[in-house]
């Protein structure tokens, strides 16, 4: 079915509908627009939604429970999934919008050109039909004037009274009459062929090649239609993967949520490892005497009673009781004017944490222990790395002056040594917070999640310190500035306790080496441990050739196998064995070793 054969005299309608076929592409354009512009309003909606519920700085302790932490990771997904809607925008725009505006563009410069060219092609037939009712007028008004010639000579012929003149002259005019009506007959017949043969190839050759091309122009512009509808859905389908992903995010984070877990962390946010007050004693007034009365707990007073009881001094009963909140914004107010303001922290609280109840002091205290062992570990690897650049510089001298690491170098020491002085003061504040609070106040597993051995007692604690206070004579840090640093000063930091480095939340124990050193008998242990009594991690295969250059470290062949003591502890160094009969062990660098097993 074609429009120039079925349609050839329906110019007007085609025109029309052509020009709605672009009205209508147009439209759909506007609406692929307008909803990427709902996208991207949603996308920033989601986001904006995030941001504002996010956890604020003030708000990061509490998100230390399973359910705020799945919500913290169901923003993530959320955030994620704003993402998507602006990548469904976005393609939206460069995959479809800009090519309805080109397809829009294009269709009507070629219906323009279409549209010219018939009308033309009308034009032109119109001044043919026009020239053929000219001459089709002349003829007929030269025949009239012929026929009235002949009448008028045929009239004067058979009047006997005019003359012969006369009647000559009557007959002259009839015969050029005749011959003008002649060529208006001839000039009307040639206009008559050229219109039929006009009108011929304009309605079966002109406009129904015009009406084709109108014809391919629309279908086109259907099937364009039909390409942007199923492309817009795909580009919303392929982000559909990833939109799961993000669902499947936020499923995962809902399952991670543990109310057992979570009631165990307020426990022990909240424990203040005070025992609960014991009963009130039998005031017997027969025995004479003065008596005290009785204040209930929670009123910040002392009770002490004249008969048998036990005598509970303020600090042991007004903290971890109701009236604790008031008792401690009230030495908040007066501690402004009181000596002792020099002793606060950065974050307003005391550097002992003195004012916090036992439980809450010792966590504190664990916290600023493994801050202190993450900032020691650093200061020991810069100083490793500053005795191994001065060894370069001496080596050649051309690198650089051995002399400019000096200043760095006793900076470096200085920081180790009041690190390890401040880790000792604090290690003391532990072991008197571990013998002030009964076994009642703080549960076995605690100890020994907290301490990385099994037994969980206090004892242990007290070996840490009496090894600490043995190997840092007069509160000075075994790490002089001229010792080798190379990984004998990782090994000195090692023999440190490193008391609550563990991971509290997934169960995994402290470092290798600090669980080591916690389990020694001795106040002085060795340098290195007995290689008996440390069982293998894994197996490792070097990668390359090592040759031992400093204290500690042993050398190593390419590609053999060798027994892993203790992991890497974050300064590039792994403790190896070798394989027997040869039993050797020291340090070689982790990254020329491949470890297959742990």
């Amino acid at each position: 079915m074609s429009w120039g054969t079925e349609l050839w005299d329906q110019y007007d309608n085609l025109s029309f509908h052509t020009q709605k076929g672009i009205d209508f592409l147009e439209r759909y354009g506007h609406f692929i627009r307008d909803r990427c512009l709902i996208e991207m309003e949603y996308a920033g909606k989601l986001r904006r939604l995030v941001k504002n519920y996010q956890p604020k700085k003030k708000e990061e302790e509490e998100y230390q429970y399973s359910s705020c932490k799945a919500f913290k990771a169901m923003l993530c997904e959320v955030n994620d999934l704003a993402g998507q809607h602006e990548v469904i925008a976005e393609n939206l725009q460069s995959d479809v919008i800009r090519e309805i505006n080109y397809l829009v563009k294009d269709i009507k410069e070629e219906r323009k050109k279409l549209l010219q060219d018939s009308a033309k092609y009308v034009a032109m037939i119109n001044n043919q039909v026009a020239s053929l009712e000219r001459s089709r007028k002349n003829y007929e008004k030269a025949f009239k004037e012929a026929e009235r010639a002949l009448d008028n000579f045929q009239r004067a012929d058979a009047d006997l009274n005019l003359s012969r003149a006369e009647v000559e002259k009557q007959r002259m005019n009839m015969a050029i009459k005749n011959q003008h009506c002649e060529e208006s007959k001839n000039e009307y017949a040639n206009q008559l062929q050229k219109t039929n043969e006009l009108q011929s190839q304009h309605y079966k050759a002109l406009m129904p090649e015009v009406f084709r091309q109108l014809q391919e122009l629309d279908e086109k512009r259907i099937r364009n239609v039909r390409h942007f509808m199923a492309h817009s859905a795909d580009v919303e389908r392929n982000v559909f993967p990833i939109i799961n992903k993000c669902l499947d995010g936020i499923i995962n984070a809902a399952n991670q949520v543990n109310e057992k877990q979570d009631t165990i962390l307020v426990i022990e946010r909240y424990k203040s490892g005070f025992e609960p007050p014991g009963d009130f004693p039998f005031d017997d007034l027969s025995r004479g005497g003065e008596s005290t009365p009785l204040v209930l707990p929670g009123s910040g007073n002392t009770y002490v009673s004249s008969g048998v009881g036990a005598h509970r001094s303020e600090s042991m009963t007004v903290k971890g009781t109701m009236s604790a909140g008031k008792l401690k914004k009230r030495v908040g107010l007066f501690a402004i004017f009181s000596s002792n303001k020099n002793n606060l922290s950065s974050s307003g609280d005391k550097d002992d944490y003195s004012e916090l109840p036992p439980n809450q002091r010792r966590k504190k205290i664990l916290l600023k222990l493994e801050e202190m062992q993450a900032k020691l570990h650093q200061e020991i690897a810069a100083k490793d790395g500053l005795m191994k650049m001065k060894g370069v510089y001496e080596s050649n001298p051309a690198l650089g002056d051995p002399m400019s690491t000096e200043g760095q170098l006793n900076e470096c020491s200085q920081r180790i040594d009041k690190l390890n002085s401040d880790i000792a003061k604090y290690q003391g504040l532990l072991q008197e917070v571990e013998c002030n609070v009964s076994p009642a106040g703080i549960r076995k597993h605690e100890l020994t999640e907290h301490n990385g051995i099994g037994n969980g007692s206090t004892n242990n604690l007290s070996n840490h310190n009496n090894r600490l206070n043995t190997s840092v004579p007069d509160g000075r840090a075994p790490l002089g500035e001229d010792e080798s640093l190379s990984r004998s000063a990782s090994d000195s930091s090692v023999s440190i306790p490193a008391v609550g480095l563990n991971n509290r939340y997934s169960g995994e124990t402290v470092s290798l080496g600090a669980s080591r050193n916690s389990l020694a008998n001795d106040e002085d242990p060795p340098p290195y441990y007995d290689i008996h009594d440390l069982p293998p991690l894994g197996t490792c295969t070097a990668l390359y050739a090592f040759e031992a250059t400093s204290e500690g470290s042993i050398p190593m062949f390419d590609g053999e196998q060798l027994l892993i003591i203790e992991q890497d502890q974050g300064d590039g160094w792994t403790r190896v064995r070798r394989q027997p009969p040869n039993v050797e062990e020291g340090f070689v660098p982790t990254s020329y070793i491949s470890i297959h097993s742990s």
